[in-house]
């Protein structure tokens, strides 16, 4: 069993633009600029952002972070993204979600132009990728690629179980997994809360990634012997022995499971860093203008 540790492949990839941005600098060109707008308080947003913020002054990115209290109407939220669609410094953007239950989510993310479209959630992007073209892919799902990929975990002709049918994560993964393309060509099934003989499904899967956001739902008896086990979960559960009063669980129940795996990755220190530097992908592919002129 192998822990892929994806604090070391942030490291890694970081590494990578932070020497692109000097190289994009040093040739006389900006750096590029990724701004966050941040709806209300809520404290696991505020993580999220703050991180990252951290990253892009690591890299060499230029950000800004634009706040707003939770009664920010969808008008004003509306019009500060068509100030950012206009601003010709800025390269990339994202809204954090979620936002509150006042606001419409899928118009605040029709707003965005496409070709800043940093977290990759735009109908335009997903379009895209869902025909193979170039675009900026979703954040999760991306660094969920690139963990596999720079493990080399083989995904030709494996079965692979998606648990979960999110928008964000289960979806884009599932079609990105079906391209002709490594990582790819597997075969996939997506599982969610409608789905009978789940246990039997799982059971057959070579790969599984856990996106359900059910702390410890995937349990050892789900998961056959060398399976590779993808948990993008991430839940604060009360901990009075913590410091922060809490502790972070996946979706897979890691005592249970890690034995049974050629691959696991661990929460926290999986998935969740790999989703920040997806996105710092995607802004450095938008101040190049790579795909979109």
């Amino acid at each position: 069993m192998q822990i892929i540790d994806g604090k070391a492949i942030f490291t890694q990839i970081k590494t990578e633009i932070a020497e692109e941005v000097k190289t994009i600098m040093a040739a006389g060109g900006k750096a590029p600029h990724l701004a966050a707008i941040l709806v209300g308080h809520d404290g696991a947003s505020e993580t999220y952002v703050d991180g990252k913020v951290r990253t892009c002054k690591e890299l060499g990115f230029k950000s800004t972070l634009i706040r707003y209290e939770d009664d920010v109407t969808e008008v004003e939220l509306l019009r500060c993204i068509d100030g950012l669609n206009m601003d010709t410094d800025v390269d990339g953007f994202i809204v954090q979600l979620p936002l509150p239950k006042h606001i419409n989510e899928h118009k605040i993310i029709e707003a965005i132009d496409y070709r800043k479209d940093a977290d990759g959630f735009h109908p335009v992007n997903i379009g895209r990728m869902l025909i193979g073209l170039p675009c900026f892919l979703p954040a999760t799902p991306a660094g969920i690629m690139e963990l596999i990929s720079r493990c080399r975990i083989e995904t030709q002709g494996k079965h692979c179980v998606v648990l979960g049918r999110s928008n964000i994560v289960g979806k884009p993964v599932a079609a990105l997994l079906m391209q002709k393309a490594y990582p790819g060509d597997c075969t996939v099934t997506v599982c969610h809360s409608r789905t009978g003989n789940l246990k039997e499904i799982c059971l057959d899967a070579d790969i599984i990634i856990a996106a359900l956001g059910v702390p410890e739902f995937l349990k050892g008896d789900m998961v056959k012997d060398g399976a590779v086990v993808i948990d993008v979960g991430l839940t604060r559960l009360p901990d009075s022995g913590a410091k922060s009063g809490y502790k972070l669980t996946g979706d897979v129940k890691f005592d249970e499971v890690a034995p049974k795996c050629s691959y696991i990755t661990p929460v926290p220190g999986g998935v969740g860093l790999m989703t920040r530097i997806a996105l710092m992908k995607n802004t450095l592919l938008a101040a190049r203008k790579a795909i979109y002129q």
